[in-house]
């Protein structure tokens, strides 16, 4: 296999659970309203939400009740949250239409394809990565998600005043990801409390298994230089 196509590192595996009916009929029924299709042309962000306000993207959103919450209690920031696997997908859209939020919409594709092709550079006001798979073994460091490959990427969309928000349960993966944003020439830890969880962020299912293993939670917020 020569060096162009080679398959990808991905930081996750798609392992596609079982769908309720209920994800499914949500699936079925909103995706056509509240999703975006992938595609490689850059977003307008003024076509895509009704309100034209600070943009923030969500990484891996999980079952979707966080991102939920959050736009429900921040409708002055329009939140693009993004997801590979379809049961979340349809739990997050049966919970938009119930609502009827306008500033929340879905894209079901790979992360970093989206942010290179979809989000326009200098577009982002935030970038929130809450409880991303450590690959706790050493075999799979390979695939997390945060490396320096991924910041460089991340530096590029976020506009001068952004902010990453990046939440995990697992001290090794913080600890690396507070040395490589050290590191960074681009970036900054803006908040040195990392185990202060803040009131903005909602708690999770994993951040409430983790507890209950007697994890710590590490907030990391980063700023640009």
């Amino acid at each position: 296999m020569t060096e162009l196509n080679k398959r990808p590192v991905r930081s996750y595996i798609l392992r596609q659970g079982r769908l309720t009916k209920y994800q499914e009929s949500g699936i079925k029924k909103f995706a056509a309203k509240y999703t975006i299709p992938f595609q490689k042309i850059p977003i307008n962000f003024d076509q895509v939400f009704s309100k034209k306000n600070k943009i923030i993207i969500e990484i891996g959103f999980g079952m979707g009740d966080t991102t939920f919450k959050m736009a429900q209690e921040m409708p002055g920031s329009n939140f693009l949250a993004v997801e590979v696997h379809s049961p979340g997908v349809g739990s997050l859209l049966n919970k938009i239409n119930l609502s009827q939020l306008e500033n929340l919409k879905i894209i079901q594709h790979d992360a970093i394809e989206v942010m290179n092709e979809m989000i326009p550079d200098k577009s982002l006001d935030g970038i929130h990565i809450f409880f991303p798979d450590p690959w706790p073994k050493k075999k799979h460091h390979k695939r997390r998600l945060l490396k320096n490959s991924f910041l460089k990427l991340m530096e590029l969309k976020l506009n001068q005043s952004g902010y990453i928000h990046i939440a995990t349960d697992w001290e090794a993966y913080a600890l690396e990801i507070i040395t490589l944003v050290e590191e960074n020439k681009f970036f900054k830890i803006s908040k040195r409390d990392f185990n202060e969880k803040p009131q903005s962020r909602p708690l999770t299912k994993y951040e409430n298994r983790g507890l209950r293993l007697g994890h710590q939670v590490w907030d990391i917020f980063i700023t640009l230089r």
